[in-house]
């Protein structure tokens, strides 16, 4: 077959060889990147474009100019794309050089048009090792790499769920094994590279060191192997360039409130459930206005904090913008003029920038010297911290605020002011720049302009009108001469082509002048090249200095929001505490208090502790605000713990190390698990793993089976959670008998929440106030719902008999003693179900 193949398609085969069988090579030629074979015909399918034959090869192709988008959908459908580049000149009659330039896969995408540029992209890997996991996770895009190192399956699910990355890797001889925690985003990779010594020699040859000591990771081997097998993967098997990656970052889960799947989605932490409108904790507070902010922003809700120090400089930090808030405007402004600093440098690190990127560095790197004045500014007006004299965040924040005054001067005086997307075709410099490019490219100006006065001559000499002298990258300069005026041509006139509408001509001295003009343009273009990479080289010294820049532009972008929107809204700062003790006061819920149109939001109080406030059980109706209020209560402290303040006149929120949280109804279908054992499954997991410093938020447990069974776990895990465990827990409930508790346990408090029953309707108030519900109201909500007037009547007259006496003497329920008021259909009689959902006995218990 390769006998067959025509010397370029050998080449193909040659450089295809050398790939993953999964990764789809895309090969330039000339203005398009092609596909062939069995690629060709998965592409063509996943990019929905032609797929065609030639000489028996199934092909097809996407323009050079449009790669991006069909990029995307490729990543998107979950593959790898190889991109095969021309790297060496053209030269007639020989096959131009190709090499793979890089591989992308959805976990190492670097294009800043295939990124969101709002949240970060993470590859991460995964390895156990005597019983313990591995974890490390980088973002390509931005250099950000970490590790961490945990002692059970679910707290890796846990640290998966909190990441999200796009791309997981596992061993090969732990595939099986791993691969069903990320299993649509699992790569396989080699064994030896997560092996210590390999792994080790990766990571101290990346970062040239002798040692991991100053990592902090020399007691984490499985985190070891999973972080050098990354380094692994990028360098050997995707090719890339990653220089960037400066820094290793070494966390333990015990710095950080553990979030977990469960908790994100329940408190919608960065993602709503479903809507047109985005109703996130993170769309709330999210008044960033730079990428980098926005990408930290969201790192700090998945990672609230679990120390008092740093939150506390957070705190100190928004308070002194809050004092001066013509400097938090000036600073916030300033801000919106700087662009994504950090993805734009890992770009040009990766040798996939142009100038643009450097003009947006550029631009960005401008803003700079007004952001430190206002911050030192703000150092000067205000004194707020514990040791009298500002925060340390604002001093280390205005510390890494470095300045570029030499970059800016060369990227000034270099770059033109809007510089072409392509870098090899020249445009990107300014006149007076190179001395040698503006002898180049006076030439070509020149020898244009005589190509134009030669056009006149000519008109003039041969009496042809329609004469052009035209240009074409296959033909060079020719004059054109249509068939009509053939007769008229001079004698001196050599014939090149022959077109439809005429010929085209060549004389000696236009010839001699192409030579001079297409020598100085190419030269021109190849200078402006080399002169690129230099400048870029030069920007790219500053590496450490500008990245350190963009995590304190971020790190002020975050604060500065968070100012922001305790300024609109009226937040208080919290009092943070390591004791067990929640108390808020007229405290609102972050989300719905800023999205309310039609009613304001209506405030409540909370006070939890260790002692006589541990577990309270809150009852009411469906719709007065059981559930909302609970959330409300969690994501309270979730705010305080990423440094945030609060929607509230005054808090104090003893330091949580975990946030549970058991809401709502759903399955798992594809485990094969009902409602009912999700939520067992998810209750089992608190009762297992909650702590005294935990904070749990219960919603209907027990609902998703029989009254009774319901009832009886309920109240069980009720005692559990106030004698054993003794978390601080909201316990939101329909069971009224759950109230009874209140009298046996000395933790425990009742509240509901008010409604107001008039003329058979009920009014919802919003106030959670101290006592237990005396009914639940559900047949008034069915009501709301509209559910038709004769249903309602006989809910009413069943409701009636299970409030008096639910069985009769014959220990039948009374429910069937009488017929319902609406007439029944007409079909085929059917027994009916038996009725056994007893109201219990409280001395069951």
């Amino acid at each position: 077959m390769a006998e067959t193949l025509s010397p370029m398609m050998q080449q193909y085969q040659g450089i295809r060889r050398t790939l993953p069988p999964d990764t789809l090579l895309l090969f330039r030629l000339g203005d398009f990147y092609e596909m062939f074979f069995e690629d060709a015909k998965e592409a063509a399918g996943i990019l929905d474009v032609a797929l065609t034959k030639r000489n028996g090869v199934p092909m097809c192709g996407v323009p050079f100019h449009a790669a991006e988008g069909y990029l995307a959908k490729l990543i998107k459908a979950g593959r790898r794309a190889a991109i095969c580049d021309q790297v060496g000149e053209v030269v007639p009659g020989r096959i131009v050089q190709r090499e793979v330039t890089q591989i992308i896969t959805p976990g190492t995408i670097s294009d800043v048009n295939l990124l969101e540029a709002r949240r970060n992209n993470y590859l991460a890997a995964i390895f156990e090792r005597e019983e313990r996991y591995g974890f490390a996770y980088v973002d390509l895009s931005t250099g950000e790499f970490r590790l961490t190192e945990v002692e059970s399956m679910a707290q890796l699910e846990d640290e998966l769920a909190r990441v999200c990355p796009s791309e997981v890797l596992v061993s090969e001889e732990q595939a099986e094994q791993l691969c069903a925690l990320a299993a649509a985003l699992s790569t396989r990779c080699d064994g030896y590279a997560f092996l210590a010594d390999q792994a080790g020699f990766a990571l101290r040859s990346h970062f040239q060191v002798q040692s991991l000591d100053g990592f902090g990771c020399t007691d984490m081997p499985a985190a070891v192997g999973a972080a050098g097998a990354i380094l692994h993967y990028l360098k050997t098997g995707l090719r890339r360039q990653i220089s960037h990656i400066t820094r290793l970052t070494c966390y333990r889960n015990s710095q950080f409130m553990i979030v977990d799947a469960a908790t994100q989605a329940n408190l919608e932490l960065v993602a709503s459930r479903g809507g047109a409108r985005d109703t996130s904790l993170l769309a709330a507070l999210d008044r960033t206005v730079t990428p980098m902010g926005a990408r930290r922003l969201r790192d700090w809700i998945l990672h609230p904090l679990c120390k008092l120090e740093p939150l506390r400089e957070r705190q100190d930090f928004i308070a002194e913008l809050l004092a001066e808030s013509f400097l938090l405007s000036q600073a916030r402004d300033s801000l919106k003029g700087v662009r994504d600093i950090e993805r734009t440098v890992a770009r040009l690190n990766q040798a996939g920038g142009n100038a643009r990127d450097l003009l947006v560095l550029q631009n960005s790197l401008k803003r700079l010297p007004d952001l430190k004045t206002h911050l030192r500014s703000l150092a000067e007006r205000v004194s707020f911290g514990a040791n009298g004299c500002g925060t340390g965040l604002r001093a280390r924040t205005e510390q890494d605020l470095h300045e570029f005054p030499d970059l800016v001067s060369l990227l000034e005086t270099a770059l033109v002011d809007d510089p072409p997307i392509a870098v090899k075709e020249g445009g990107m410099f300014r006149d007076g720049y190179s001395e040698p490019l503006d002898e180049l490219r006076a030439a070509g100006t020149e020898g244009k302009k005589w190509i134009a006065e030669l056009q006149q001559r000519e008109i003039e000499r041969t009496g042809i009108k329609s004469l052009k002298v035209r240009y074409t990258s296959v033909f060079g300069y020719f004059i054109e001469i249509t068939k009509a005026n053939l007769g008229s041509v001079p004698a001196d006139y050599h014939r090149k082509q022959t077109t439809v509408n005429g010929e085209r001509f060549i004389t000696p001295e236009l010839k001699e002048m192409e030579n001079k003009i297409l020598g100085a343009d190419e030269r021109a273009q190849a200078l402006e090249y080399d002169l690129f990479h230099q400048v870029r080289q030069q920007a790219l010294r500053w590496l450490a200095e500008l990245q350190a820049t963009a995590s304190a532009i971020a790190t002020l972008d975050v604060i500065a929001a968070f100012a922001e929107t305790a300024r609109l809204f009226g937040y208080c700062r919290p009092e943070l505490t390591e004791a067990g003790r929640l108390e808020i006061r007229d405290g609102r819920h972050p989300v719905l208090d800023q999205s309310l149109v039609e009613e304001k939001f209506v405030p409540n109080d909370v006070e939890l502790d260790g002692g006589p406030n541990r577990l309270l059980i809150i009852t009411g109706p469906n719709m007065a605000g059981k559930s909302t209020f609970i959330r409300q209560v969690a994501l309270l402290t979730l705010m305080a713990q990423i440094g945030s303040y609060l929607p509230a006149s005054r808090a104090e929120v003893g330091l949580a190390d975990r946030i549970f949280t058991r809401v709502g109804a759903s399955d798992d279908l594809s485990r094969g698990q009902s409602t009912f054992m999700v939520e067992m499954n998810e209750t089992a997991n608190i009762l297992n793993n909650a702590t005294e410093r935990s904070l749990i938020i219960l919603d209907e447990i027990g609902r998703g089976t029989s009254t009774f069974d319901g009832l009886s776990i309920a109240w069980s895990i009720a005692e559990f959670l106030h004698d054993r465990t003794k978390a601080r827990t909201l316990f939101a409930t329909h069971y009224h008998e759950l109230t009874e508790l209140e009298m046996t346990r000395s933790g425990v408090k009742n509240y509901n929440v008010a409604v107001r029953e008039w003329n058979e309707q009920i009014i919802f108030l919003r106030k959670i106030i101290r006592g237990g519900a005396d009914k639940s109201y559900g047949i008034q909500v069915a009501r709301l719902a509209g559910l038709p007037p004769e249903v309602i009547g006989r809910a009413k007259e069943v409701l009636s008999n299970l409030e008096l006496a639910e069985l009769n003497a014959d220990g039948k329920p009374k429910i069937a003693e009488k017929p319902p008021l609406y007439p029944a259909r007409k079909r085929k009689k059917t027994p009916g179900l038996p009725i056994t959902d007893e109201r219990p006995q409280m001395s069951l218990f």
